[in-house]
């Protein structure tokens, strides 16, 4: 996969909107709430053109008998993909265009730390900048090495998860 980062588009909230309303009639009554997260749901932010989609679902076995409808509209299932009680799904191949990041409620740990990492980013320009600019250095050194262009963020993510995680502590006091 080639690593690729962009300026931010205006059109990522639209293909979200397409995608998510795809998503919420798959998912029907099992379907709790349904975001955009990653960095496409970050104005300003530079980024892989790679819209994520995180939907909290009542129940993940019942959403496991679903693989065959997602992938009639062109995704991958992945199984958890290395986070436990996640169910990951890829669309679009080599050149990926969405990744839908699904959780059961109850995983308030993955949910919360999603979406505390995206609204830290939309609040705290600075931090935000300084992480465009990390993404666009790396992808630059690694255009080629996505594992290479992930580590090469991963001291950074979890910093800023971490202060994300206490800040949206704060902001519910």
């Amino acid at each position: 996969m080639i690593v690729k980062i962009v300026g931010h588009s205006g059109n990522w909230e639209r293909e979200y909107e397409v995608e998510a309303q795809k998503i919420r009639d798959i998912l029907a009554d099992e379907l709790i709430n349904i975001f955009h997260i990653g960095s496409t749901a970050v104005r300003g932010l530079s980024a892989k053109p790679v819209i994520d989609i995180m939907p909290v679902v009542h129940d993940l076995e019942r959403v496991d008998v679903l693989d065959d409808r997602f992938e009639a509209i062109g995704y991958e299932a992945m199984g958890e993909y290395g986070i436990s009680g996640r169910r990951f799904y890829r669309k679009g191949g080599d050149d990926r265009t969405h990744h839908v990041h699904l959780f059961q409620f109850d995983n308030v740990y993955e949910i919360e730390r999603h979406l505390a990492f995206r609204d830290y980013l939309r609040a705290n320009p600075d931090v935000c900048y300084e992480y465009g600019k990390l993404k666009t250095r790396l992808a630059e050194q690694f255009p080629d090495d996505i594992e290479s262009y992930m580590d090469g963020k991963d001291d950074f993510v979890k910093a800023v998860e971490r202060a994300a995680l206490k800040w949206r502590c704060k902001q519910r006091a």
